[in-house]
């Protein structure tokens, strides 16, 4: 017959059936069945009670002790993970937190016991409360050793039950009194006067001179006035205790703080030209 011809001869014919191995390649590959997951029971009794605390369903088997403290505390707030102990036996060792559920000898429902450890503190607090006591007391002493020293000595004497009353009597506590109280009143001003001396957020220096403030009036003959005063206040005191350790107390601070005056005094005249010449560093006209 003409004109015809197989199907591999034409391009009019019905088209080649696919090879065999192409049909292969197209069939989807069998799924493999999903495994089963066995899921544990936990039961948490009180281990001296015998209560049950908690019943946690559909735990699984790779979750470890952490993981169940965490569910057990969603139910018990108060039992926070860190203050649980979960054993398997009323009376044994505490599991570890990261002892694997499905290891451990339980079936597919256990039961662990709880027992309360109470508050805990973690390691951080546990280091800086043993540390921060020694620090703390070193520091309150270093360079504060001159108060606390001198203020118990002082403290000793005067509380004692055998201390004797000044000589005068009251009225020397009073006159005394009235002295400290003056000195402490100049101290003040003259440390609100070096305040407003120097304005918000400058950093310039100046020449402090006195205010109508009349205590501030000390700055025409001492470069530190607020010294000056601190040593009144402290002769008052001694006057009014009539106590050997306030007058030693009163004679160290007087050294030291002739000391800082000195230098700051020598501080004043190297960086103002005019800085005033009658001034003196803490006593007028003498130191």
């Amino acid at each position: 017959m003409e004109g015809g011809g197989s199907p591999r001869e034409g391009g009019q014919g019905a088209p080649c059936a696919p090879p065999l191995l192409e049909l292969w390649r197209q069939v989807p590959p069998p799924k493999k069945p999903k495994k089963a997951v066995l899921f544990f029971e936990v039961e948490i009794l009180d281990a001296r009670t015998r209560e049950k605390l908690c019943f946690l369903d559909k735990v699984e088997p790779h979750a470890t002790i952490a993981d169940i403290k965490s569910l057990f505390s969603k139910a018990h707030p108060q039992w926070y993970p860190a203050r649980q102990s979960l054993r398997l036996d009323p009376k044994g060792r505490s599991l570890k937190d990261e002892d694997v559920l499905q290891t451990l000898p339980v079936g597919t429902t256990a039961t662990l016991y709880f027992r309360d450890l109470g508050a805990q503190i973690s390691w951080v607090t546990v280091f800086l409360t043993e540390y921060a006591g020694p620090l703390l007391i070193y520091l309150l002493f270093y360079n504060c050793t001159y108060y606390w020293g001198f203020a118990a000595w002082m403290a000793y004497y005067i509380n004692h039950p055998l201390y004797t009353p000044p000589a005068y009597g009251d009225e020397q506590v009073k006159v005394a009194l009235a002295v400290f109280l003056f000195c402490q009143l100049g101290n003040f001003s003259i440390h609100v006067a070096l305040r407003n001396l120097r304005p918000a957020g400058s950093k310039t220096r100046k020449i402090p001179y006195p205010t109508r403030n009349p205590f501030t009036w000390l700055f025409l003959l001492v470069s530190c006035p607020n010294y000056t005063y601190e040593v009144g206040s402290w002769i008052g005191f001694t006057i009014m205790t009539q106590c050997l350790p306030v007058a030693l107390f009163s004679l160290v601070g007087f050294v030291q703080m002739a000391i800082w005056a000195q230098g700051k005094h020598r501080s004043y005249l190297r960086e103002f030209r005019d800085y005033p010449p009658l001034r003196s560093p803490i006593i007028p006209f003498l130191l």
